[in-house]
């Protein structure tokens, strides 16, 4: 069984101590998110996690999904535990009182929904997809579509979908052939659609598909996109379910990981066209769906926080009962377990720092989003939305890069036998792959990082960031002790080589977007560990802090030690980096196509 105690110590105090949760609770709506309620939100959320979802993981990777006559049967146990998940709640954390919902802080509802990626990543991608559909609803839907579909939706008893990708497109959307012919007060849609995770399923009573879909007389590209809300069953005028609608799942795929979530080939108007209702307007369909889009990108990013804990746990319980070879610097011939030996102290340090500093920038740019929701100045809201716009690609693609990286370093650390199914690391690996791929993949979050959101506006957003970690630094460096100062001097170096990399971009990317385009992952990569290296910085100081006024907590300590291995380890590259940014291009530009 997975032990959430040492995450969720940490979760508390990213929540309370590096975003804090005071500024979050003054916030309108917030008021009653107390750091006891907190508390027992998380505690109970690891419980049923650790009890309940988690010891389904294993096996329902073996057992995988099953596709018989269009009908798709997720692995023993998934209804059940599902059932327990929905009538516990936690499927509206988040959502509008309105509809059901419990109006949490995303802050809170954030650290909760990386308990349930970690615990089972393969099943939690349902209730992570349906709770995108639901803040797209809420934001675009009308009020009659919200009357019909949101309170079921927020509940979890229903399930949403998000459908863009087809065969012959991808990620360009602007390639979409779905087809939406008006009928009535509804739609006639036709089309295939493909990647749709858990498009089929047996865990929910109905399932409401969004669909982007094209109306005959619609421009071409992505400015001819529309909207719709096309659910599995129809829903009766008194809210029951009524009749199948026409459309079906024709297969599910086999992939590398993720095996307990089904990933289906939906097929929709075989016979005469399924019913839809649009959303917003004609033609819009694209900007609501990037509502959601961007939802799930933040999600994914978390995605990669929590199975990279999951593989840590995994590989530090391995690494304490495996005995093999004796100390290096001791005098007895006895074996030891492995966690004596240095090199596994490193790896093990790589995971959990990497973990802790993608946990602690998910947080943050939560905690960001509560602020753009919710505060009552207009100026705040903007400028938090436009971190939070910052730094949403920056969540997705080094999240799950580093997820990658850390799930990888995990069967490492188990030698041979992670290599061996049965030890259960190579999972968390195969599922974590994917992260990189779906919901745009990292290159694509990098060129929208690169593009939209430094180039287009000459890099304003990111070096108010900055500005705001050279301050960080400033105000430590005259307060905090040795350690401190020691991550200062790194991360001063890595804030360096980050504006250069900024300032290059803003001077370069209009004339030459090509170039910039060809170091955008590496200017991703710099952004996320120096903004990482800053938050693990805040956490090491507030624990310092707490130190010197008596606090005895060993975590404490960690703290200090996680922020000076990461900076040490990895902000150190910053330099690097910044060349990559920089002159990467210039290579990449003398290759002839046909030369590859």
């Amino acid at each position: 069984m997975t032990d959430y105690r040492a995450p969720l110590d940490d979760m508390r105090f990213v929540i309370n101590d590096v975003v804090g949760l005071e500024q979050i609770t003054a916030l309108p709506g917030c008021e009653d998110a107390t750091p006891d309620l907190v508390d027992a939100i998380l505690d109970e959320a690891g419980r049923l996690a650790s009890e309940v979802i988690a010891p389904l993981n294993g096996p329902g990777d073996i057992e995988g999904c099953v596709f018989e006559n269009g009908v798709v049967r997720t692995p023993k146990g998934f209804p059940e535990a599902y059932r327990q998940f929905i009538d516990g709640g936690w499927n509206g954390l988040a959502a509008d009182p309105e509809y059901g919902g419990q109006g949490l802080p995303w802050l809170v509802a954030t650290a909760v929904s990386e308990i349930w990626h970690a615990s089972n990543m393969a099943m939690m991608l349902c209730p992570m997809l349906t709770q995108g559909a639901v803040e797209l609803l809420g934001a675009h839907g009308s009020d009659a579509l919200k009357a019909i579909y949101m309170e079921k939706m927020v509940s979890g008893e229903w399930t949403g979908t998000m459908n863009l990708t087809e065969p012959q497109a991808g990620s360009d959307l602007g390639r979409v052939r779905t087809k939406a012919v008006p009928d009535g007060d509804h739609y006639r849609i036709s089309g295939t659609k493909i990647f749709i995770t858990h498009g089929e399923h047996d865990m929910a009573e109905n399932i409401v598909h969004m669909v982007l879909a094209r109306t005959p007389d619609a421009p071409d590209g992505v400015k001819g996109i529309s909207l719709f809300v096309v659910p599995k069953l129809m829903v009766n005028a008194d809210g029951s379910l009524g009749a199948r609608n026409d459309l079906r799942c024709v297969s599910i795929e086999h992939k590398l990981g993720i095996n307990a979530s089904p990933t289906a080939v939906m097929s929709f108007g075989d016979d005469g066209g399924a019913v839809g209702y649009l959303v917003g307007e004609e033609n819009k369909g694209l900007a609501y769906m990037f509502t959601m889009m961007n939802n799930e990108r933040l999600a994914v990013g978390l995605q990669g926080v929590g199975v990279g804990e999951r593989a840590y746990q995994h590989a530090l319980a391995y690494a304490r009962e495996r005995v093999q070879s004796r100390r290096i610097d001791g005098d007895s011939a006895e074996p030891v377990a492995i966690i004596e030996h240095p090199d596994v102290q490193r790896m093990l340090l790589s995971m959990r720092a990497q973990t802790e500093a993608t946990r602690a920038l998910a947080y943050y740019t939560a905690g960001q989003l509560d602020v753009a929701e919710r505060h009552p100045d207009d100026d705040v809201r903007g400028r938090a939305q436009a971190r939070v716009d910052l730094l949403t690609p920056v969540v997705k693609a080094w999240g799950s890069d580093t997820s990658i990286e850390v799930a990888s370093t995990g069967i490492q650390i188990h030698g041979g036998m992670g290599f061996i199914e049965e030890a259960g690391a190579a999972q968390f690996y195969r599922d974590a792959r994917i992260t990189a791929i779906y919901e745009g993949t990292n290159g694509i979050q990098a060129n929208d990082l690169v593009g939209r959101k430094i180039g287009r506006e000459n890099g304003e957003t990111a070096n108010q960031l900055i500005a705001e970690i050279s301050r960080t630094l400033d105000e430590t460096a005259a307060n905090g002790g040795p350690d401190i100062a020691a991550i200062g001097e790194v991360l001063e170096g890595g804030v360096a080589a980050l504006r250069r990399a900024t300032d290059w971009i803003t001077e370069t990317w209009r004339d030459a977007p090509a170039r910039v385009a060809a170091g955008a992952v590496p200017y991703l990569r710099l952004l996320g560990l120096v903004a990482g290296g800053w938050l693990l910085m805040r956490a090491a100081a507030a624990a310092e802090a707490g130190r010197d006024a008596g606090d005895t907590d060993a975590q404490l300590r960690d703290k200090v030690t996680t922020a000076l291995f990461f900076a040490d380890q990895y902000v150190v590259e910053a330099d690097g980096l910044a060349r990559k940014v920089i002159r990467g291009g210039r290579a990449i530009a003398a290759m002839e196509i046909e030369r590859f």
